[in-house]
């Protein structure tokens, strides 16, 4: 059986392991000035955050349609006997549900809920693929990805509550009182959803050796093949002092670093 790996664009993979593996983006739309836009095809992270400078308004977002599935899983058929697409967490986004609805359309789709969002669905979305070019079938590597969700350990630090603020997410209180104490809430993804965890004090480089040490040091139960550094736009002198604390906690195989796609920054900054 020769699958296809599929996934929403939310899963923030770099495009060097979509070109790799030949993995099937569907990406969500980000709605500017009453424009829908393909999320990493026809706007990108940095004019998301450009727009919301400019106009103090964030970007909204929406769902892959049940149509934009049924249309690239059809041509997709034509190559592959199946298909193994995992989705945006089903409690984030209603793109789980257009995707199920597609593929009782299609036939012979596997939909897989990631529970998780940015790079925590792509590490699903690269075993997958690792799974499908090594010849496993679809119902086998829909089963894998399931056993491994409650393994996935996602979390991520929030510079600033501004993002959150505009999209009503937080109060302007909390926000202003959080920059004002230097507060950089950890958010960890648990069961589907998004929950506050430690709430970090003080600059952010410090913050972010703290998070990474938090996260990772003096633990024997993480698996060592890769680890995924996303941001969405931080000078590359950072990003290596992070990486530099991560391997310093845990001697990962592969590091990859990351832009998070425009669903994702609009929404958490």
């Amino acid at each position: 059986m020769k699958v296809k790996i599929s996934a929403d664009s939310t899963c923030d993979l770099p495009k060097e392991l979509i070109d790799t593996y030949d993995i099937g983006i569907l990406p969500l739309y980000i709605v500017r000035d009453g424009d829908s836009l393909r999320d990493g095809e026809e706007i990108t992270t940095p004019e998301v955050f450009a727009y919301a400078e400019q106009t103090g308004k964030l970007c909204g977002t929406a769902a892959v349609t049940m149509l934009d599935y049924v249309s690239a899983w059809t041509e997709w058929k034509k190559e592959y006997d199946a298909i193994v697409h995992v989705s945006l967490s089903s409690e984030l986004s209603a793109s789980y549900n257009n995707a199920c609805i597609a593929a009782e359309e299609v036939g012979n789709v596997w939909v897989v809920d990631s529970r998780n969002l940015s790079t925590g669905s792509g590490h699903l979305v690269l075993d997958a693929a690792i799974m499908a070019k090594n010849g496993e079938e679809a119902p086998e590597i829909a089963a894998e990805l399931l056993r491994l969700i409650p393994k996935l350990d996602v979390s991520f630090i929030l510079d600033t509550l501004d993002n959150l603020r505009r999209g009503g997410r937080c109060t302007a209180l909390q926000a202003l009182g959080a920059n004002l104490l230097s507060l950089k809430p950890c958010i960890e993804v648990h069961e589907g959803s998004m929950r506050v965890a430690k709430k970090y004090r003080g600059k952010t480089d410090h913050v972010f050796i703290q998070y990474v040490m938090d996260r990772l040091k003096n633990r024997d139960d993480i698996d060592l093949r890769r680890v995924f550094i996303t941001d969405s736009g931080i000078p590359d002198e950072v990003r290596q002092t992070i990486e530099d604390a991560v391997l310093a906690c845990q001697p990962f195989e592969k590091v990859y670093h990351n832009l998070s796609g425009c669903t994702i920054s609009s929404h958490c900054g």
